[in-house]
């Protein structure tokens, strides 16, 4: 299934005679209404700023993620939370994902509102109405829904709430580091809680091990966290704690997911354990810390150069020139609302005045030196031609901050014909 047609269930409502804008994207019911408005982003039929999508780039990734994760003969559960638009969940799925991972009860209410049938929600399951809406979901028999947990105390919480609700929950224990975020740290840690699941066996499943390796910065104790999971899995599948048959394992974000995957599979658990993969990032990818990964990736890991491609940017943000007061500047009508900055600032990637016939590559000089919540400032150089109402495309660091800033992103082609739409819910 195409990019277009995997999208078209995002936009709700009718078409109404509005300005052109995002709004207008919102309100149209299907692919075939986007269609017919005719618009094409050079031909400024969008309001400007805009984040916007490419379908030729999201199928590449899509494609190229997929592939990869198969050859390890492993499963991809893509982290929702990247996105939160709900057709590019489907998309994913449609093309063999697993299941979706998100973050969040309301996260995982969202996914299961629209569709999302198998959800992992990488991240402990804490307080009374967070447990309330799980359990809502799971009075559909269908909703095939795993959670985490690290400490005695909160298996004690989970106990009490779903055995009270007659509902049992399904749960994979989490491992970190000193240092790290949520996560069972050591031995006595994993020992009580399994001795508190052991209390709690009408409610709560034990199903597998979880990990975030994204804790630590190298390689090497990457590895040997990694080689811990393996460990654990082992002993827990020699004692027969796990209800589920295969027992899962799961760990990679969207930096070293490669690395997860040569570990795992090297574990040789066979049809024993289901290994299950969470990157996110790499549908849209990015100019940032995921370029930078994914360049160690194609330079060390035999799969992805066998490939021969890697992931390609697929997210860009649009703007006009609003004014060039000085030879070396320019302030660009895009700010901290419309883009991601806690990992980079958004660089320059293309250059288009309207009435020409395409964009061009931006000079590598351009630079944006300061956000503010509207405008940033662009440096350029004493005689660079751009003018006020130039548009530029930004490519970004970071899509999960830039995602969670739009309501509907348009889809555009090679031509830059809006072709579809998909909306977020954050």
């Amino acid at each position: 299934m195409s990019v277009q047609d995997s999208a078209k269930a995002a936009s709700i409502g009718t078409i109404s005679p509005l300005n052109k804008g995002l709004g207008l994207l919102a309100s149209a019911t299907s692919r075939d209404d986007i269609a017919r408005l005719g618009w094409n982003l050079l031909h400024e039929d969008i309001s400007l700023p805009a984040a916007v999508l490419y379908a030729d780039k999201l199928e590449h990734n899509l494609r190229w993620m997929q592939r990869f994760i198969e050859s390890y003969g492993m499963r991809l559960a893509p982290h929702g939370k990247t996105t939160m638009a709900p057709a590019l969940f489907r998309m994913q799925l449609d093309a063999g994902a697993w299941g979706i991972t998100v973050a969040t009860a309301q996260q995982a209410r969202v996914a299961q509102a629209h569709g999302v049938r198998r959800v992992l929600m990488a991240n402990e399951l804490i307080g009374r109405q967070n447990m309330a809406i799980i359990a809502e979901l799971l009075q559909n028999p269908e909703f095939d829904f795993y959670c985490l947990v690290d400490s005695a105390e909160q298996v004690e919480q989970l106990g009490q709430y779903f055995h009270a609700a007659g509902l049992r929950l399904q749960v994979l224990v989490e491992l970190s580091v000193e240092h790290g975020r949520a996560g069972v740290r050591n031995d006595d840690q994993l020992t009580a809680v399994l001795s508190v699941l052991d209390k709690w066996t009408d409610a709560l499943a034990l199903c597998g091990v979880e990990l975030y390796e994204g804790v630590l910065e190298d390689e090497a104790s990457i590895r040997e966290f990694l080689r811990r999971a393996i460990s654990v899995t082992r002993r827990l599948l020699a004692d027969r704690l796990f209800v589920r048959t295969p027992a899962l394992l799961s760990g990679a974000g969207s930096a070293w997911y490669d690395v997860v995957a040569e570990e795992f599979s090297e574990a040789g658990f066979g049809a024993a354990v289901e290994v299950v993969l969470r990157p996110g990032c790499y549908l849209t990818h990015d100019v940032g810390a995921y370029r930078t990964a994914q360049s160690r990736t194609l330079a060390h890991n035999p799969i992805a150069r066998a490939m021969l491609t890697g992931l390609e940017p697929a997210l860009h943000v649009w703007a006009y020139v609003q004014s060039v007061p000085e030879p070396d500047r320019a302030i660009i009508g895009l700010g901290k609302r419309d883009a991601a900055f806690d990992s980079g600032l958004p660089t320059p990637a293309l250059h288009f005045r309207p009435g020409q016939t395409a964009p061009i590559v931006a000079p590598k000089h351009w630079a944006i030196t300061k956000m503010m919540d509207q405008h940033a400032y662009l440096r350029i150089e004493p005689g660079n031609d751009l003018r006020v109402g130039d548009m530029l495309a930004f490519d970004i660091a970071h899509p999960c901050l830039t995602f969670d800033k739009w309501r509907v992103l348009p889809i555009v082609n090679a031509q830059f014909e809006v072709v579809d739409a998909v909306e977020t819910f954050f």
